[in-house]
């Protein structure tokens, strides 16, 4: 019997239908395709694009997930909540790192920052394809790639929130609302602001008295403020780390806040976090999750709980710094040899953000293209963080240094300079 092909695409829903495919792994696939090709000329692929470190996880967890395998209860299905043991280390964090007062219904575990967002912003809105009905997530621009299609496969609109060099990227959130209002949309529509500092992907942080002014801007409008700070451990100044949003005057009153383990402890595919903050908002979050999942694996998170506070995680958190500092500095150096004189150095994350050399005309794609086909350089070019991203290129810099080395290298032998 002849098999017939069925096209089930339009069983889907329109939002999925039009949904892109992540960048990065748009990116990957292309890299898989060009590899045997550029090892053969000597240009093995070298990533510098996804945001993840390369470095073992602290022996500290590996070794305390081993530990806890052989009991039998650690295999059960666990609670979407989190266990309590997480939780209580969770508010200990909370309070040691930021000074933050958390309560038990105030977090609520993640299969890591990424899926927590997505399904909050999924409950908040109402799904239309009436672009003048649809609520509306304000998101940064240029901002983690995923936010946007996040927002339009729950049906809603992502409006960008401009971050640029002349707002010195803390953008005047009053005149954001004019602009919408600008471009015919509703402003009673918004249902969240989303921030994320330290940023991604431009490495910037905000100060105390911006976040206020979020805050402030989220009380008198009634908006939701969703902060991101999975980058929150990744800083090069122990006086001037990092702040968590909670601990802004009136933070409860509407914002949450999503945390990672991937980022500070190399930890990207064990996929657990956690999210806190305003009570209402963390319980309305539970009703969601406990339909869908059945909570992380308790041995992550036993192993999580006993990291957080741990002499080890700190340990490894102070020596990852030291080095992504080191390899960053260094890589600025090589860039500035090939002409690039322009170059922010982060505060925090390990992300650079470079303009396109002019002979692209503000190309990023072109430029990326070129490095990959011609020297095996992967890198991400700007446009795919939003629209005040066109001109530039993001670089993760997270591996090797020799890895690292070879990159400039090769961007020398291969004629990539800025002038």
């Amino acid at each position: 019997m002849e098999n017939t092909a069925i096209d089930f695409k339009n069983h889907f829903n329109n939002y999925v239908q039009n949904l892109e495919t992540y960048i990065m792994f748009q990116i990957k696939q292309r890299t898989l395709e060009l590899t045997d090709e550029l090892t053969k000329k000597g240009r093995k692929p070298i990533s510098l694009s996804m945001g993840a470190p390369v470095d073992m996880v602290p022996e500290f967890a590996v070794e305390t997930l081993k530990n806890c395998l052989d009991d039998p209860s650690i295999h059960t299905y666990s609670t979407p909540k989190g266990e309590k043991f997480f939780t209580e280390a969770v508010i200990e964090r909370m309070k040691t790192r930021f000074n933050v007062e958390i309560k038990a219904d105030e977090v609520f575990s993640l299969i890591g920052s990424k899926e927590g967002i997505a399904n909050l912003i999924r409950e908040l809105i109402n799904p239309s394809t009436d672009i003048k009905n649809k609520d509306i997530i304000l998101i940064p621009d240029p901002g983690y790639a995923s936010y946007g299609e996040m927002v339009k496969v729950s049906g809603g609109l992502g409006y960008g929130v401009p971050l640029t060099r002349e707002n010195n990227y803390m953008p005047d959130l009053e005149l954001v609302l004019e602009n919408l209002k600008k471009d015919g949309l509703n402003p009673e529509k918004i249902k969240a602001l989303v921030i994320n500092y330290p940023n991604n992907p431009l490495g910037a942080v905000a100060t105390k008295e911006y976040l206020q002014k979020c805050v402030d801007f989220c009380i008198k409008h009634q908006i939701i403020l969703m902060s991101d700070n999975a980058y929150s451990e990744i800083y090069f100044d122990d006086n001037d780390k990092p702040l968590s949003i909670l601990e802004l005057k009136g933070a409860k009153d509407v914002a949450v806040e999503f945390h990672s383990f991937s980022k500070p402890y190399a930890m990207t595919g064990w996929r657990i976090g956690w999210v806190c903050g305003n009570k209402q908002i963390i319980s309305m979050f539970g009703k969601l999750k406990s339909t869908i999942d059945t909570g992380v694996f308790k041995a992550l998170q036993l192993t999580g709980a006993k990291l957080l506070n741990s002499k080890e995680g700190e340990e490894y958190i102070h020596s990852a710094n030291k080095k992504l500092k080191a390899k960053i500095d260094k890589f600025i150096l090589g860039l500035k040899s090939l002409g690039w004189q322009d170059i922010e150095t982060p505060k925090a994350t390990f992300y650079l953000w470079i303009k396109t050399p002019p002979k692209y005309r503000e190309d990023s794609k072109a430029f990326c293209k070129d490095l990959l086909e011609k020297s095996g350089i992967v890198a991400v070019p700007g446009d795919a963080f939003g629209v005040n991203g066109k001109g530039c290129v993001r670089l993760s810099i997270v591996d090797s240094p020799e890895n690292l080395d070879t990159v400039i290298e090769r961007m020398k032998q291969d004629g990539h300079t800025f002038n």
